[in-house]
């Protein structure tokens, strides 16, 4: 089965968001970038994991012209960074409470800071930093009871791809409210990172932006994984174009 995307207006899929919040669903969201992709072409499990996510947004611009040139699907980019703002804006109109799990104490103080100076009628917000390794059963139980304590209708997941998929996937089920993984846009929403400029977004250049930023870090992952989603991509055009194949690299609910 081929990588499976949710396709939806910016708005209306904020909305479903908070339509699960609301209700305490255990359920998560993926944000959805060529890594991603390519992380789910490359492992079968994985791309379970992603396919079995209750909505799964195009974060990148590649997947949303992905989606027009194979199946003439005008989609919006649903992005991390803008679904962040948007979905707190929600829960402090609507009286919900958040969870923030993952990322450094540096990086959750600052984020509490930045609730508190933007989200000031946002009441109820709660963070925790994991340690940087793999949780015993006895500590992932601990971490479980600690944020259904708390009772969030969001819990924004900090990890990084794969790793906060796969930790969203194990909690369903034990965690009581809607999961999102919001990968780096927590540092760029809290002004660690900065973001590209709205001409590079619109151009399908943000990744160059971030790229600059961090070169050692994400040169393997733009360069290499995203030739690759372009070689993929070629071939997938060819199969559903001119020969009229199911798609094997993307698809769209």
């Amino acid at each position: 089965m081929a990588f499976t995307i949710t396709t939806s207006k910016f708005d209306l899929l904020i909305k479903k968001c908070i339509d699960l919040s609301s209700v305490y669903k255990s359920s998560y969201v993926c944000v959805a970038n060529v890594h991603m992709c390519m992380e789910a072409y490359r492992n079968q499990k994985f791309k379970k994991i992603v396919n079995d996510a209750d909505l799964v947004t195009a974060d990148g611009m590649p997947l949303v012209l992905a989606l027009k040139f194979l199946f003439g699907i005008k989609q919006d980019r649903i992005s991390g960074m803008d679904m962040l703002p948007a979905l707190l804006s929600s829960a402090e109109e609507k009286g919900l409470s958040v969870f923030f799990y993952g990322g450094t104490e540096i990086m959750l103080e600052k984020t509490r800071y930045h609730i508190n100076n933007h989200y000031p009628k946002l009441a109820k917000h709660h963070y925790y930093s994991p340690p940087f390794r793999m949780l015993s059963n006895e500590e992932e139980n601990d971490v479980i009871n600690l944020i259904n304590a708390t009772k969030p209708n969001l819990v924004f997941v900090a990890l990084g791809c794969p790793k906060q998929e796969k930790w969203m996937a194990s909690m369903r089920g034990k965690i009581n409210a809607c999961m999102i993984g919001i990968g780096g846009s927590l540092p760029v929403m809290i002004g660690m990172q900065k973001r590209a400029p709205k001409w590079m977004q619109k151009t399908s250049l943000e990744w160059f932006f971030r790229l600059l930023q961090e070169p050692i870090r994400l040169f393997k992952r733009y360069f290499i994984t995203n030739s690759l989603f372009v070689y993929y991509l070629t071939l997938e055009l060819i199969r559903v174009r001119i020969f009229k194949l199911n798609p094997k690299l993307i698809i769209y609910k």
